[in-house]
């Protein structure tokens, strides 16, 4: 089969690779239908890491083929794939943190026995786990929601964890520092959640007009101290009752920290990278601020997320600003590395 392969950085392509094959009862073989290139694949393809090899972690599939204990989906199902695979029946997972899982893991790495778990940026994949990892959707693959469906798999499950840590509720004045896919969802997630106003952090029309269809009241086209001096300007000088984190960086934290009013709460899920002084615990507990989050329990959300979708009461599918084929992947890469696109659907 084709598959995206890392070969070092800035250096990604499609190398024809083994055909995944079932190796434990727990196993399913699906057939990716739809698959995409995410923000954090991005910290690899530009060197801030070593990884190298099979890469991708969000996709959308049709099973082909199901270990003797799967139980849950069966061949022909279409399947949302979470960014990581997990058992759902340990403590961690029935407390509703699946990114925990004690016996999951990554897609693109070796399990826990040492066999490839092939990346989501590919034709085929086999899963481990398969009842505690797949999310069946009753559509077929030729259903135009599948975009939707695909962003379930990281990115929105990702900005409603920014919100749901924030504590959104009805009422209220979130502020998303972050304009990517994440802090476009995390939009989407407040205004799900009821937030009264959401200030969108944007220097990017293109970005800001999507902000705005997600349900953004207001868009701030500004960083840094001036960006803070904005939202307090919006909120009669006392900041936002909540924060959504989705970048990561010293800067996004200073930000989201000094935009919350006292007592408000940053909901945090951008990874960190390179973040040295943004928490400033003692601003932190002089105006009694809170934070709250990190890697989002995406398997957990998906049930609740895919019923709004199907419905029609949430389309998160505009994030994909262009769909290519998985041949294609470096030119995607290469896209989304240039900040031209917001995320690249890819078609096996």
């Amino acid at each position: 089969m084709r598959a995206a392969v890392l070969r070092g950085p800035g250096r990604i392509g499609i190398d024809e690779v083994p055909d995944p094959v079932i190796v434990a009862p727990a196993d399913a073989l699906v057939r990716v239908v739809a698959s995409c290139i995410c923000g954090s694949d991005l910290w690899h393809y530009r060197g801030a890491t070593t990884r190298t090899g099979r890469i991708g972690h969000e996709f959308v599939a049709v099973i082909e083929e199901v270990g003797t204990e799967v139980r849950t989906v069966r061949p022909g199902d279409l399947v949302i794939a979470p960014f990581v695979y997990s058992c759902g029946v340990c403590v961690n997972c029935r407390a509703g943190w699946t990114t925990s899982c004690l016996i999951g893991g990554d897609w693109g790495t070796a399990d826990r026995d040492g066999h490839l778990v092939d990346g989501g940026q590919g034709e085929f994949v086999r899963v481990p786990l398969a009842d505690g990892t797949l999310v069946a959707a009753p559509v077929d693959e030729t259903d135009e929601r599948i975009p939707a469906l695909l962003a379930l798999t990281d990115v929105v499950g990702t900005g409603h964890h920014a919100a749901v840590s924030a504590g959104v509720t009805g009422g209220g004045t979130v502020v998303v520092v972050g304009d990517g896919a994440v802090g476009l969802s995390a939009v989407l997630a407040s205004r799900r959640l009821g937030a009264d106003r959401i200030i969108a952090l944007s220097t990017h029309p293109d970005r800001a007009r999507m902000a705005q269809t997600f349900g953004a009241t207001d868009v701030v086209a500004a960083r840094g101290g001036e960006a803070v001096q904005a939202v307090l300007d919006l909120t009669d000088g006392v900041g936002a009752e909540w924060a959504c984190e989705c970048v990561g960086t010293t800067a996004s934290w200073d930000t989201a920290l000094q935009s919350v009013r006292p007592g408000g709460t940053v909901g945090y899920v951008g990874v960190p990278h390179g973040v040295t002084d943004g928490l400033q615990l003692s601003k932190m507990f002089g105006r009694n601020v809170n934070v709250r989050g990190g890697v989002a329990p995406v398997r957990t959300y998906v049930p609740d997320l895919l019923a709004d979708v199907l419905a029609g009461a949430i389309d998160p599918s505009p994030i994909f600003t262009e769909s290519i084929p998985l041949t294609e992947v470096a030119a995607g890469y290469a896209a989304m590395d240039a900040r031209t696109q917001i995320k690249v659907l890819l078609r096996p």
